[in-house]
């Protein structure tokens, strides 16, 4: 049991047991160079990836890069789940330079405002990702800029050193981007090995999210390779149920990842999936139903896990160590002190703010060149998650979010970002977009729109505005045209009367 605690990072009387010098590219690529580390589902055949051939791949990208880029320089990945995919984040990390993960649906407005934020001036890509650019920055098309020449050294960095830069949605202004350091991964690792019934050797990981966020390069991705466990690379264009079961047979996946969306698409589907070892799920609770839903389909317990981009892993179930509690997603991680508080941030037995204390190891260091938002986000030694939760014993239940991110299958989806697309669109006065609750998305995106005097304009023309210039999953599903908005006093929309107004159009079927 101790050498599992130091393989996950824990020292045997808790805390965190991290050297001083830490890069999470030698973290990742440690394992005998033989061993496989990717079981690649992208092509036409099956390609098993070695350690060796990973190490080999990702220092082709690095010689090419130390002849652009500095240490502590941003570098963006705008891939999908692949070999390529893990081989570039490596090779920034190796050479001290920080990865900014991009989503390959996102449009050119959503590209923009996260490379420019970050003032990436390279982005590792492919042919696709290339285009999506334009001209925003210098494409370097990964399979194609490999150049040869000796090993490339580990740059010798620390714990704090910044490693990752991840965007994450708000509900005020653009998103912001959580950076961390590489210290990052070994906070994840005891979380993701606990939330799949404690990894070990013979399993084998995959999961339908993508690589561009959290749950996927470090909830998936990352602690694959740094535990020997392999990981199966699959782009599903769609996701569909027996694509899924596809993917799990042919990759010999004995543990997934499921978005609750998944789950709940499989349910509907009635789609069974047998030969798996544990399925992880986080991103909103399940509920008793699809619980046992879950213990039918796949002979198991499934395990929810909890954590946001700025201080993930930190909660989670296990049910081969202790019985899940139906309503509630687990019990803390070793590792992270999580805390119910109140509003003077002391700690209470009533429902309060879900908090972390300072010293998590998945905590991040800031928010990138937002110095009023990271001390926002914090209260005292307390970071404050913005939701809201109640203890049932040892077990933390979650009540909801404190904030008005929108959760739709899966994604995170900040409204401010949406409400600036639309206002751009010239029949638009005025906007305000909440989450509509759906039995299958969780919420979908709502849109309530002020046209200007005389204006025109009809909802599916709102929804292709928004389709092609953000993501394409953040597009409001339904638009509702009003006379006005409720305001406050200083011009604000008050997203709480519209989000009562779409959860009474819901109750009513309308």
């Amino acid at each position: 049991m101790l050498e599992a605690r130091r393989i996950l990072g824990l020292r045997a009387a808790g805390g965190w047991d991290i050297p001083d010098r830490l890069n999470m590219a030698r973290q990742c690529l440690s394992q005998p160079p033989e061993q496989v580390a990717l079981i690649d589902l992208t092509g036409a055949e099956m390609q098993r990836v070695t350690y060796a051939q990973l190490a080999d791949m990702s220092d082709g990208i690095a010689r090419a890069l130390l002849k652009r880029v500095q240490p502590g320089d941003r570098v963006s990945v705008l891939l999908s789940q692949s070999p390529w995919c893990a081989a570039a984040h490596l090779a920034i990390w190796k050479i001290g330079a920080i990865s900014v993960p991009l989503f390959k649906l996102f449009k050119q407005d959503a590209l923009l405002s996260r490379i420019g934020d970050a003032g990436a001036q390279v982005v590792l890509t492919d042919l696709d990702g290339a285009a999506l650019l334009g001209d925003l920055a210098e494409p370097l098309i990964v399979d194609q800029i490999g150049e040869s020449g000796e090993d490339v050294p580990f740059a010798d960095t620390g714990p704090e050193d910044p490693a990752v830069l991840i965007y994450t949605s708000g509900t005020t202004g653009s998103p912001k981007g959580a950076l961390h350091g590489h210290r990052v991964l070994t906070g994840h690792l005891p979380g993701v090995s606990i939330s799949h019934n404690n990894l070990r050797e013979g399993d084998c990981l995959w999961t339908p999210a993508d690589w561009a966020w959290i749950g996927g390069l470090f909830d998936v991705l990352m602690p694959g390779l740094a535990l020997g466990i392999p990981v199966v690379a699959a782009r599903l264009d769609k996701f569909t149920p027996e694509a899924c079961a596809d993917v799990v047979a042919r990759g010999g996946v004995k543990n997934v990842f499921f978005p609750p969306t998944a789950l709940r698409m499989l349910k509907a589907s009635d789609q069974a999936i047998p030969g798996l070892r544990s399925v992880a799920s986080g991103g909103e609770p399940l509920g008793a139903e699809m619980l046992a839903w879950g213990q039918q389909a796949f002979g198991l317990t499934v395990n929810e896990f909890y954590g946001q981009t700025e201080c993930n892993m930190v909660v989670s179930s296990c049910a081969e160590d202790f019985p899940v509690q139906p309503g509630c997603i687990g019990k803390p991680v070793p590792g992270h002190e999580v805390a119910v508080i109140d509003e003077e941030g002391n700690l209470t037995s009533e429902e309060g703010d879900v908090a972390i204390r300072r010293g998590s190891a998945s905590m991040l260091l800031e928010y990138w060149n937002r110095p009023e938002a990271t001390a926002e986000k914090f209260r005292g030694d307390w970071l404050i998650t913005g939701d809201r939760g109640v203890w049932e014993g040892e077990y933390l239940r979650f009540v909801g979010r404190d904030d008005d991110v929108i959760t739709s299958a899966g994604y995170r989806i900040g409204p401010a970002e949406i409400e600036d697309c639309l206002l751009t669109h010239p029949a638009v006065a005025t906007v305000g977009v909440v989450g509509k609750p759906d039995p299958l998305r969780t919420e979908i995106v709502k849109a309530y729109v002020v046209l200007k005097p005389g204006a025109e304009t009809e909802e599916r023309e709102l929804q292709d505005w928004v389709k092609e210039r953000l993501a394409h999953y953040s597009y409001p599903r339904e638009v509702a045209f009003l006379e006005e908005l409720p305001m406050t006093v200083t011009g604000k929309v008050i997203r709480k009367e519209l989000k009562a107004r779409a959860a009474g159009e819901h109750q009513r079927g309308s």
